[in-house]
This record gives C-alpha cells, sequence and structure tokens, in this order.
C-alpha cells in the first residue's frame, strides 16, 4: 500500500510542476502574428526596454524605441511573405527562446528569439535574423 501512495504522491508532484512550467512559457502567437505582419509597432509591444538585435551578425543594442525603428526599416527592405516558429524551449535557467523562419521577397531568414523574464510576461531580449 506505501509504494502504491508514494507513487500518486509524485505523479501528483509531477503535474503539478508541469502546470507552472507550462503557464511560465511565453504565448508567442502575437509576436509570430507580429512577425508574419512585419509590423514593427506590433512587435515593440513585447520588447524589452533595452533589446539586442542582430542582423546577419551585426549585433547592436538598442531601446526599444530604437529597436522599433530599426525593425521597421528591415520590414520595409524585407518584406514579409510568411513566419512561422519551428522549435521552442527553455534553458536550465528558465530562459526561454524560439527560433523560426521568415520569408520576404529578398530571401529567408533564420528568426532567434530569446526572451527574458519580467514582471508580466517575458519579454524579448534578443533578436536576431541570419539570412539562409
Amino acid at each position: 500500500m506505501k509504494p502504491f501512495l508514494l507513487r500518486m504522491l509524485a505523479a501528483a508532484w509531477l503535474l503539478v510542476l508541469v502546470g507552472f512550467t507550462a503557464q511560465a512559457q511565453a504565448d508567442l502567437g502575437p509576436v509570430r502574428s507580429a512577425l508574419r505582419g512585419g509590423s514593427s509597432h506590433d512587435l515593440a509591444q513585447y520588447l524589452a526596454p533595452a533589446v539586442e538585435l542582430s542582423f546577419d551578425g551585426d549585433k547592436q543594442n538598442f531601446s526599444a524605441t530604437q529597436a522599433e525603428l530599426v525593425l521597421k526599416d528591415f520590414f520595409a527592405k524585407n518584406a514579409p511573405t510568411g513566419f512561422d516558429f519551428i522549435h521552442q524551449g527553455a534553458s536550465g535557467e528558465g530562459i526561454q527562446y524560439a527560433v523560426g523562419r521568415y520569408a520576404s521577397r529578398t530571401g529567408t531568414y533564420r528568426v532567434y528569439v530569446k526572451l527574458k523574464p519580467s514582471r508580466g510576461a517575458p519579454v524579448i531580449d534578443n533578436l536576431d535574423f541570419t539570412k539562409e
């Protein structure tokens, strides 16, 4: 009887942990929509106050306001024809990330998004576009 009770308690604890992990994951649907539509304005709502943007290995740090303008220029020059996330995960420390593919008329880019914890929901700390 004791082993059964221990297994039931362990299973219940595992379900609780999985539930907390699932709740902590960021909902990337709005980020996907903003990238798919090439909307720097919509994407800016999810940026951290300081963001690292990278285009083909050229990394620079920007305020969220500056990053919105840089992204607006990128989207104007590389109008999207599609975007989808192909992988999402989290590090052992709980840092969330996602990898996606941004298709435009000028080419296809692999997009890496790193999120950091914030008071409300995780925010984009790093956004990297690499032409394939």
